[in-house]
């Protein structure tokens, strides 16, 4: 088959538009072309008077040879790419070593996965509950303010990435196109089936709930187990090499191949994984604010007169501010038509997060716009102590949790006022959409004195690219700590632990990965890995 790029079309483009563009494009006859699929669909909105649609096709033509050597000073003409998903290794007739996996989000489900469609038969070991037990957890602290440290929005079948907008696109290098087989499985699992073409596909949390549990049913069917409630409180570490784990019921594991997809908030296992000598280095992060917007307000500054368009849908957008002060404010995981949901972990802790449902049909639109932190803003013994990101994490989500007045009621403040450096005493026209509530309040005292100073500098910036970013009644609501892990437990070209042979840190709580995409496929490399590994020791 063909790959055509770039081939743009109206927004409202009539039936048989994209087979007309074809043959324009490639000057065949109709009889010539067979058939064609799209690979991708995006949209090209800078000019909001003509928002087109820019497609990738994969297009299927008789005589392709002397098509492609007409065209072939056409960069936007080429051979269809391979992009099947080959397994890298199969196992063994008679193994009985059954690899572990740490963590049931997106990188251990996808790494899970992989291991039992290649006969390895692992063991999954989740601290949480299953996901559907867990939802109603999480919804005791949205509705009760009433956390379980072990089953929340962070802990849980389905990784802290359930309940969050389902963002499925990433720009990480993907040489291999694991990123599709990670859609493709989606897809078996219930997502719909535009996750595979549309250029930022998301799915939502309720479809989430269900799709997690598919994909632990195809693991089970396969082989494989998943525990839950099963904390690893300890590792078995004998000359360099792991041999098993301790669950903090005191069950022992033994395994010599152990996948860590610990999600970026497992602090209690950081430290043990410090404790132990597992190679740890600390990572920049970034901290800062939710802010929301009327929804209508996004669409109508980006797509004008097609705002409530069905293709376009919710609005998004993507900002970046470099301040005076040397520092950087940007928006993160932006949540069109989402809410604002408390994301914390820990007692007498807050932490906000966005999610929003596959329709994002909340009133609100919010976003985190937060400023990047660097190890050397952890504190002066981050030299000797690789956890100092963490300390500094926790620091800022107790001073959320004091402005909040407890309860993991969040601090929250106008946009106005915020900008004058005046404490908020209500809400206008834009109502938060955080549960189990906000306090208003100064929000100043929230984060350090340089992320204040960039976040002011950066909203009025921000306005001049959407105008009425900066509007008064705009809500803030704090803190967005969580953006990615403190640290990064460093790993080697077989993505082994530097000095631990047999562990796999992985995904995003190891530090090499952002979302659930780079996750599912940091997953996959992992999985690879290890089962390399396990056939080549079986051949010894």
């Amino acid at each position: 088959m063909l790959r055509l790029t770039e081939v743009k079309l109206p927004l409202d483009h009539p039936d048989g538009a994209i087979a007309a563009a074809i043959l324009k494009k490639l000057a065949i006859p109709a009889e010539q072309l067979i058939r064609f699929d799209i690979h991708r669909r995006g949209v090209d909105a800078r000019k909001r008077a003509v928002i087109a649609l820019i497609y990738t096709l994969d297009v299927e033509v008789r005589n392709e040879a002397a098509v492609l050597k007409r065209l072939r000073a056409d960069r936007h003409v080429m051979p269809t790419p391979d992009m099947a998903y080959r397994f890298v290794a199969r196992a063994p007739e008679g193994l009985v070593a059954r690899p572990l996996v740490v963590g049931a989000g997106p990188c251990g489900l996808l790494a899970a996965l992989i291991l039992a469609q290649t006969g390895f038969k692992p063991i999954v070991l989740e601290r949480g509950k299953a996901v559907r037990e867990r939802t109603k957890d999480t919804w005791a602290l949205w509705r009760k303010g009433e956390l379980n440290p072990e089953s929340n929005v962070q802990f849980g079948e389905g990784g802290a990435g359930t309940f969050s907008d389902g963002k499925l696109y990433s720009q990480i290098k993907d040489p291999r196109h694991h990123g599709r087989k990670v859609l493709e499985e989606f897809v078996k699992a219930g997502a719909p089936a535009e996750i595979m073409y549309v250029s930022k596909p998301h799915i939502g949390t309720f479809k989430l709930v269900s799709m997690v549990e598919h994909m632990r049913e195809t693991i089970t069917r396969l082989g494989g187990e998943i525990r839950f409630q099963s904390r690893v409180v300890d590792l078995d570490i004998d000359a360099g090499q792991i041999r098993g784990v301790t669950l903090a019921d005191g069950t022992r594991i033994a395994a010599d191949h152990v996948v860590m997809a610990l999600g970026h908030s497992a602090r209690d296992t950081f430290r043990m994984l410090h404790q132990r000598g597992v190679y740890i280095e600390p990572k920049p992060f970034s901290v800062g604010f939710r802010i929301e917007h009327p929804q209508s307000l996004i669409d109508q500054c980006r797509f004008g007169d097609y705002a409530g368009n069905a293709l376009l849908g919710a609005a998004d957008y993507k900002l970046v501010h470099h301040a005076g002060n040397g520092r950087t404010a940007y928006s993160f995981c932006m949540c069109p038509g989402g809410t604002v949901v408390a994301a914390t972990s820990e007692e007498g802790r807050v932490v906000t997060n966005g999610m929003s449902q596959y329709s994002r049909n909340e009133r609100n639109a919010n976003a985190a716009i937060v400023v990047g932190i660097e190890p050397q803003d952890f504190g002066d013994d981050v030299k000797t102590n690789p956890l100092a990101g963490m300390d500094f994490q926790r620091h800022w989500e107790q001073r959320a949790f004091i402005a909040g007045g407890g309860g993991y009621l969040a601090p929250a403040q106008k946009v106005g006022d915020f900008l004058a450096g005046r404490p908020s005493t209500g809400p206008g026209s834009v109502l938060p959409s955080y549960t189990p509530g906000v306090h208003w309040t100064d929000l100043s005292t929230c984060l350090p004195d340089y992320v204040i100073a960039t976040i002011r500098e950066a909203l009025p910036a921000f306005d001049k690219q959407i105008k009425g970013f900066a509007m008064h009644d705009a809500v803030l609501t704090g803190v967005e700590t969580r953006t990615s892990a403190p640290i990064r437990i460093t790993r080697g070209d077989d993505c082994q632990s530097l000095n631990t042979r047999g562990l796999y840190p992985a995904g995003e709580g190891a530090g090499y990965a952002g979302g659930i995409l780079s996750a599912a496929v940091d997953g996959i490399k992992v999985a690879e890995a290890l089962a390399l590994s396990l056939v080549e020791r079986s051949s010894r």
